[in-house]
């Protein structure tokens, strides 16, 4: 008894001790918050005729995986993107180890504890997703968030510019004055443009990295409005009044949809709730899932509808407005 114990507490100590020492743990001081700076401005590491290296962004603190994560190419930019939109304190490396050691913690209690080793994989695989999903909403409400206090962000930028500031002073208004995300994203584009990038393509970056159309809009009208003229003051508070209307509908249509969205998440919750319940309850039936090659091909095959199923189901109950 005592041994089961001990294996539990050592995997335990292992993924505790890897989540902190690869997320939990930040450098401090005036210089590293000035690299976070530069490093959050784009700036790409490429040697220049000068002779001076510029900073770059890492993937993770393990060389070797920030050298694989680099030749990766579009997957690693895609998940940095979804790091980028959650805020959190995280690089890709770290967001991989996470989901690869959990996976691992899964797979080896349930094939040291009980017999259902097939099933421990399943699991592990599930648990592997677990981090990926947790910073995929933290994203999503993120941007949420963002969406809901962006048309304040434009009357403080309009309010500003109405008084006789710059649009960049603006712009860092609005970064000291709202909160996370509006603050931290402002702060961004400011930050590039102060740093040297154009101020147009800090603004296009902006819309890359906000993935709501809002912001598609703000970007357009300003960069519209710096080619051919006009008064932005009025053209953004204009843009606000647009923007709380679309959030409006938004709102609306979510009230309208909210039975369709229970009912489709109830049925894809329901195969999952009755197998494990089978397994609590008749053990042994469920076993021959596990231990039968047909069985085995059985269960894949379901998970594999399942999945369909949920994104199917997700489609239709998806609103487009």
């Amino acid at each position: 008894m005592l041994l089961p114990l001990v294996v539990f507490v050592v995997v335990l100590t292992l993924v505790f001790g890897g989540y902190w020492a690869l997320v939990l743990h930040q450098e401090t001081g005036e210089q590293k918050a000035l690299r976070k700076r530069l490093k959050a401005a784009g700036i790409r590491p490429r040697k220049r005729d000068d002779g001076f290296l510029q900073e770059t962004r890492k993937t993770s603190e393990v060389p070797v995986l920030d050298a694989v994560l680099l030749r990766s190419g579009a997957l690693t930019a895609r998940l940095q993107l979804l790091v980028d939109h959650s805020g959190l304190k995280l690089t890709v490396g770290q967001l991989l180890l996470m989901c690869g050691g959990s996976g691992f913690a899964v797979y080896a209690l349930f094939w040291y504890f009980t017999p259902f080793w097939s099933l421990g994989i399943v699991l592990g695989l599930v648990a592997a997703c677990i981090p990926y999903f947790y910073v995929h909403t933290k994203a999503t409400q993120r941007m949420t968030r963002f969406e809901e206090l962006f048309p304040e962000a434009i009357d403080l930028l309009a309010r500003a510019l109405k008084a006789g500031h710059a649009f960049t002073t603006g712009l860092a208004m609005v970064a000291d004055e709202m909160a996370d995300p509006i603050g931290p994203e402002f702060r961004l584009v400011y930050d590039r443009q102060n740093f040297g990038m154009p101020l147009a393509d800090a603004l296009r970056e902006f819309a890359r990295r906000i993935p709501i159309i809002d912001a598609r809009f703000f970007v357009t009208a300003v960069l519209t409005q710096r080619e051919a003229g006009g008064n932005l003051a009025e053209v953004l508070e204009n843009l606000g009044s647009v923007i709380r209307d679309r959030f409006k509908v938004k709102r609306q249509v979510r009230v309208v949809t909210a039975h369709a969205r229970i009912t489709g998440w109830v049925l894809a919750g329901l195969p999952p709730c009755a197998a494990i319940v089978m397994f609590a309850i008749v053990p042994d039936h469920m076993k021959l899932l596990m231990t039968d090659p047909l069985g085995v091909r059985m269960v894949v095959v379901g998970l594999v509808l399942q999945v369909i199923g949920t994104l199917i189901i997700k489609r239709l109950v998806n609103v487009e407005y």
